[in-house]
C-alpha cells in the first residue's frame, strides 16, 4: 500500500538525511486520497501536516491544498471535517498558498448544499482561511446569511466565521457590528446564543469609534444582564477589547476592580482577577497608585485563600515592573506613612507567614521586588523581614517532596538569589542557613538549594571556602542509592564544590567525589560532573573522568568525542603548571598542551557525523591551538632580544632610513609580525561569535574574552615596541567596572586590568626596548595562560536550534547545468526560505529579518572582450526581509552583459531582535550562462562577412 510508504518518510523527517522527493511524496499522498475506500482517504489526509512540515515551500503546498479543495468539494462530511482539521494545524502555511481564487472557489461551492452540516464545515473552512481572504464579499455575504439559519450548528459555525473575520478585516467587522448588536440586543435571541455572540465584540477595535460604540454596547450588557455567565463573558471580552484598542485600559481597571471589590460572586472575583493579571502583563505603566491600593485592599479583606492567592499573582506582576515605583514614589512625593506601613508591604509581610504555601510564594516575591526596587537606606528592616520570610518558608519546604512545596522552594530560592545579588551584605547569613538546612532536607530540595548556593558563589566568590566544608562533608554520605533523584544530587553538590573551589580541588576533595562515583553513579551522571568540571576549569579531574568513561560507550563517535574531551583537558592541565617568571617553562608546557591539542582535534573530527557535524567545537579547538602557537612564537620573539641583540650599527641605520624601529634591530619586525598574528585571531573569534547564532549567553562571553586576550596582547605589543607615543589606554579604562558572571570571566578581567596597568606605567618611563619590555610582554602571555580555559555550555550541548533553508528559481534541471539568459535580458532571481527550529525557538535570541546578500562571478568568458560599463560586469545585491510565520521570499533582478558563465551566490544571515547580524548561513550557488542574442548575433556576422569593424555589443543599457 503506497500510504505506509508515505507515512514512513514523513515520520522520519530528519534534518540532513536523504529526502525523497517533494513530488513523489505528494504523489504518494494523492493515491491515497484517490482511493476508493473512505480510510484510506481519511489516512491520506491527516498525513499532510507532515507533509507540509517537511517540504514547507510554497510549490508543493500550492498543490497540496488544490487536492485538499477537490477532496472537500467532491467527499463527504466526514471528509470534509478532516479537510478542516487539517487546514487549522496547517494555519502558518496558508499565506503560501499561490492559486487563492481557485481554491477558494472550490471549497466555497459547498456553501450552496442543501445539507446544514456541510453549510457549517465550509463555513469554518472559510473562517480558518480568514487571513489569507480577509475581504472576500462573497465569504461576507454568506456569513451574513448563516447567522440567520435555524439550523443551531450553521450559526454557531457562522459565528466562529465571523469572529474570524472581524480580527482580520475592518470593513467586514464595521458592517457586522449593527447586526451583532440587534441580535444581542434581540428578544427572540437565546442567552445561550447570545454568550456565543458577545465575544465576537472584542475583535471591533479596528477604529476609535468602532471601539466605543462596542464598549457601550458591553457596559449596556453588563448593566442589563446581572447573571452570572452573562457578567463573566460580557467582561472578559470588555477587557479583551481593552487590551487591543489600548485607550480604555484606565477604564477597564476601574471597572475590573470595582467588580472585585463590591460583587459578592466568586466566579466573577475570580474573572475579575484572571483580566487584572492580563492587564498586569500587558500595560503595568498604566496601574496609578490608587489601582494598587484598591487591590491591597481587597487581598487583605478577603476571607478565601483561592482569591488571596490570585490577587497576590497580580500583585507579584506588578511588583516586578515600572508600577511598583509609581506606588511608592507617590507616598515619598507627599509626607505620610513610610514603606513599611503601607498595605502592600503588610499584605506581603502578612502573606510570607500564610497556611497555603503558593500565597506564601507571591508574598515572598512582592517582598523581594519592593527590597530591591527601594533606596537602601530606608528598608534595612524590610531586607531583614524578606530574609526570615524566605527562611521560614524553606525550612517549611525543604522537607516535603510534594510538586506544590517544591515550586514553592524554587520560587523562595530564586527571590533570595535575586535579593543577595543586589543586597550583598545580606549573603554570609544566608549562605550559612542554607548549608545547615541541606543536612536536614529531602534529596529533591537538596538539588535546588545547590543551584541556588552556586548562584551564590557564582556572584560572590569570596563565600567559596566557607561552604567547602559542609559541601565535602555532605558529599560522603549524599547518595546511597542509584534513583534519578540521588544521581541528580551527586551533579548538583559537584557543581557548587567546583565553584566553591574557584578551579583548585585538593587531593581530599577529588578522593571523596571519586568514591561516591565509583559506588553508585551511573555513567551519564560521570559524564555530566566531568562536563562541570570542564566547565570550571577543574582540568585534571574532568580529565581522569572522561579516561574513566571512554571504554564504556557504544559507538565508536562516542569514544572519539570523549578522548578528545580527555585530550583537552590534559592540554589545559599542561598550562596550570606554568609559573610566573619561568619563559622556558612556559614553552615546554605549551609545546606539551599543543600535542594533546592536537591528538584532541583529531579525535573530534573522528567524532563528527552528517547530523552533528561539530562545526562550533572543532573551530574554537583550531583557534585555541593557534592562539597557543601565537603565544609560544611571542616568548620566542621575545628571548631573541637576548640572543640576536641589534648590532652596533642600528642606530645609525635608524637616522639613514628614517625609521626609529630599526634601532631596535630584527626584533622590531618579529613583533610586527606578532602582532599582525594577534589581530587576526582576533577576527577569527569574532567570526565565530557571529556565526555562532545559537549559543547561550555564557558561552558567547567566553568567546568574546578570548578575542579580547587576542586583542590585549596586540595592543601591548603595539604600546610598549612598535608605537609607544600613538598608543592609548582610555579605551581600556572601564574594564574594571564590568559586572562579572562567571569566575573565569572575573579572573581574565584582573589579568587584563593588571597588565595593562603594568604596561601603561612601563611605557611612560623607558624607551623601547629593553629587557624590561620583553620581560612585561612575557609576564602578560603567562598570565593569561595560568587562568584555566572553561568549556562552556555550547561546547557541549545546544539548547536552541535554528536553521534556514532556501529554495531558487528558476532552478537548473540538473545541479552541474547552468541557467541559460541572453546578454541583453536580465535574469530574475526568486529566493524563497523557510526558517526550521529546534524544540526550544527562541530561547536565547529571536530572528527579526533575514539578510539576503547575492553576488555574481563571472567564470569564463566565451566571446570578445568589448568595453562594457563597470556597473554591468557584476552583481553585488543586499535586501533585508521579515519572515512570516517563518516563511520569507524576496527577488533579485541580476545582469548578465559578459558573454559566458557565471557563479550566482546566495548567501544567508539573519538579524535579531537587537539589531545584531549573525552570519547563520546556508550559502546556496547556482550556474548562469549568458548567451548572445540572436539579433547581436547576426549583425556580428554580417559585418565579420563585410570586413568591418564590429560594433559594441548590443546591451540593456544600450536600449535607451
Amino acid at each position: 500500500m503506497s500510504l505506509s510508504t508515505a507515512r514512513s518518510f514523513l515520520s522520519e523527517a530528519c534534518y540532513g538525511e536523504q529526502e525523497l522527493d517533494a513530488n513523489s511524496a505528494l504523489m504518494e499522498l494523492d493515491k491515497g486520497l484517490r482511493s476508493g475506500k473512505l480510510g484510506e482517504q481519511c489516512e491520506a489526509v491527516v498525513l499532510f501536516p507532515k507533509l507540509f512540515q517537511k517540504y514547507p515551500f510554497p510549490i508543493l503546498i500550492n498543490s497540496a491544498f488544490l487536492k485538499l479543495a477537490d477532496i472537500f468539494r467532491l467527499g463527504n462530511n466526514f471528509l470534509r471535517l478532516c479537510v478542516l482539521k487539517v487546514t487549522q494545524q496547517s494555519e502558518k502555511h496558508l499565506e503560501k498558498i499561490l492559486n487563492v481564487d481557485e481554491f477558494v472557489k472550490r471549497v466555497f461551492s459547498v456553501i450552496h448544499s442543501n445539507d446544514p452540516v456541510a453549510r457549517a464545515i465550509t463555513l469554518r473552512m472559510l473562517g480558518s482561511l480568514a487571513s489569507i481572504i480577509p475581504d472576500r464579499k462573497n465569504a461576507h455575504h454568506s456569513i451574513r446569511q448563516s447567522l440567520d439559519s435555524h439550523d443551531n450548528v450553521e450559526v454557531e459555525a457562522a459565528i466562529f466565521a465571523a469572529a474570524s473575520f472581524s480580527a482580520q478585516s475592518k470593513d467586514f467587522a464595521a458592517g457586522i457590528c449593527n447586526k451583532v448588536s440587534e441580535m444581542i440586543q434581540g428578544l427572540d435571541t437565546p442567552v445561550e446564543l447570545k454568550l456565543k455572540l458577545i465575544p465576537m465584540l472584542q475583535h471591533m477595535h479596528h477604529d476609535a469609534s468602532l471601539a466605543s460604540s462596542s464598549r457601550e454596547l458591553l457596559q449596556h450588557l453588563v448593566n442589563s444582564y446581572p447573571s452570572t455567565p452573562m457578567v463573566i463573558v460580557t467582561l472578559h471580552t470588555f477587557t479583551q477589547l481593552a487590551a487591543s484598542s489600548l485607550i480604555d485600559i484606565p477604564k477597564q481597571l476601574q471597572l475590573l476592580l470595582q467588580y472585585l471589590k463590591d460583587d459578592p460572586r466568586k466566579a466573577v472575583k475570580r474573572l475579575a482577577i484572571n483580566d487584572l493579571k492580563l492587564l498586569a502583563k500587558k500595560a503595568p505603566h498604566l496601574w496609578i497608585r490608587e489601582n494598587t491600593q484598591t487591590l491591597c485592599e481587597c487581598a487583605l479583606t478577603s476571607p478565601y485563600s483561592s482569591l488571596k492567592l490570585g490577587m497576590l499573582a497580580v500583585l507579584s506582576t506588578l511588583s516586578g515592573t515600572i508600577a511598583i515605583k509609581q506606588y511608592f514614589h507617590n507616598i515619598t512625593g507627599s509626607s505620610s506613612v513610610p514603606p513599611r506601613l503601607t498595605d502592600l508591604v503588610k499584605l506581603a509581610q502578612e502573606c510570607c507567614y500564610h497556611s497555603n504555601l503558593a500565597v506564601a510564594a507571591h508574598g515572598i516575591i512582592v517582598l523581594t521586588n519592593i527590597a530591591i526596587s527601594y533606596p537602601e537606606k530606608d528598608i534595612v528592616q524590610l531586607e531583614q523581614d524578606t530574609v526570615l520570610g524566605v527562611e521560614s518558608l524553606l525550612m517549611l519546604c525543604s522537607q516535603d517532596n510534594s510538586p506544590t512545596a517544591q515550586a514553592t522552594l524554587k520560587t523562595a530560592l530564586t527571590s533570595l538569589v535575586k535579593l543577595l545579588k543586589i543586597r550583598q551584605h545580606l549573603s554570609q547569613s544566608a549562605v550559612e542557613f542554607l548549608l545547615g538546612q541541606l543536612h536536614l532536607s529531602c534529596d529533591s530540595s537538596r538539588v535546588l538549594m545547590c543551584h541556588a548556593l552556586a548562584a551564590i558563589a557564582t556572584h560572590l566568590p569570596v563565600l567559596g571556602d566557607g561552604m567547602l566544608g559542609d559541601l565535602v562533608d555532605l558529599y560522603r554520605v549524599a547518595s546511597h542509592s542509584s534513583t534519578d533523584k540521588q544521581q541528580e544530587l551527586l551533579v548538583s553538590l559537584a557543581t557548587v564544590i567546583f565553584v566553591a573551589s574557584q578551579s583548585s580541588l585538593s587531593a581530599e576533595v577529588k578522593t571523596v567525589i571519586k568514591q561516591q562515583l565509583e559506588n553508585v553513579a551511573n555513567g551519564w551522571t560521570v559524564y555530566r560532573i566531568a562536563r562541570q568540571a570542564s566547565r570550571m576549569g577543574c582540568h585534571e579531574f574532568s580529565s581522569e573522568l572522561y579516561q574513566s568513561l571512554r571504554t564504556r560507550v557504544a559507538s565508536e563517535h562516542f569514544y572519539f568525542w570523549l578522548n578528545s574531551l580527555k585530550e583537552f583537558s590534559q592540554a589545559e592541565q599542561c598550562l596550570s603548571y606554568i609559573e610566573d617568571g619561568d619563559y622556558s617553562g612556559a614553552m615546554s608546557a605549551i609545546a606539551e598542551a599543543l600535542r594533546s591539542y592536537q591528538k584532541g582535534i583529531a579525535s573530534l573530527t573522528a567524532a563528527s557525523t552528517p547530523l552533528s557535524p561539530l562545526t562550533f567545537q572543532c573551530e574554537f579547538i583550531k583557534l585555541r591551538i593557534d592562539t597557543l602557537q601565537a603565544l609560544s612564537q611571542l616568548i620566542c620573539t621575545c628571548n631573541s632580544l637576548k640572543t640576536s641583540p641589534p648590532p652596533a650599527i642600528a642606530t645609525s641605520i635608524a637616522l639613514t632610513s628614517g625609521n626609529e624601529l630599526q634601532r631596535c634591530g630584527r626584533i622590531s619586525m618579529q613583533m610586527k609580525v606578532c602582532m599582525d598574528e594577534f589581530r587576526s585571531l582576533a577576527a577569527r573569534y569574532a567570526d565565530l561569535h557571529q556565526s555562532s547564532f545559537d549559543a547561550d549567553y555564557a558561552t558567547l562571553r567566553n568567546v568574546e574574552l578570548q578575542q579580547q586576550s587576542c586583542l590585549l596582547v596586540s595592543h601591548v605589543i603595539e604600546a610598549l615596541i612598535l608605537d609607544p607615543q600613538a598608543a592609548s589606554f582610555q579605551e581600556y579604562g572601564t574594564l574594571g567596572v564590568v559586572q562579572t558572571e562567571s569566575e573565569y570571566e572575573r579572573r581574565m578581567m584582573s589579568v587584563f586590568n593588571r597588565v595593562l596597568e603594568e604596561v601603561e606605567g612601563l611605557a611612560k618611563k623607558h624607551p623601547p626596548v629593553s629587557h624590561l619590555h620583553t620581560g612585561c610582554l612575557c609576564d602578560a602571555v603567562i598570565a593569561l595562560l595560568k587562568v584555566p580555559l572553561s568549556f562552556q555550555r555550547y561546547f557541549f550541548q545546544k539548547l536552541q536550534s535554528t536553521s534556514i533553508k532556501l529554495a531558487l528559481s528558476p532552478s537548473p534541471r540538473t545541479p552541474s547545468e547552468p541557467i541559460p539568459v541572453q546578454n541583453t535580458q536580465q535574469l530574475t532571481l526568486k529566493v524563497e526560505g523557510v526558517v526550521q527550529h529546534g524544540s526550544s525557538p527562541g530561547l536565547f535570541r529571536k530572528i527579526q529579518s533575514v539578510c539576503l546578500n547575492v553576488t555574481s562571478v563571472l567564470q569564463s568568458k566565451t566571446g570578445p572582450d568589448y568595453k562594457i560599463p563597470l556597473d554591468t560586469k557584476t552583481n553585488e545585491i543586499e535586501q533585508r526581509v521579515e519572515p512570516h510565520n517563518d516563511y520569507f521570499s524576496t527577488q533579485f533582478l541580476l545582469n548578465f552583459s559578459i558573454l559566458g558563465t557565471h557563479t550566482v551566490t546566495v548567501e544567508a544571515s539573519v538579524v535579531d531582535e537587537s539589531g545584531i547580524e549573525w552570519k547563520t548561513g546556508p550559502k546556496t550557488t547556482v550556474s548562469v550562462k549568458s548567451l548572445e542574442d540572436p539579433y547581436s548575433q547576426q549583425l556580428r556576422h554580417q559585418l565579420q562577412q563585410s570586413g568591418a569593424q564590429p560594433a559594441p555589443q548590443r546591451s540593456a543599457y544600450a536600449r535607451f
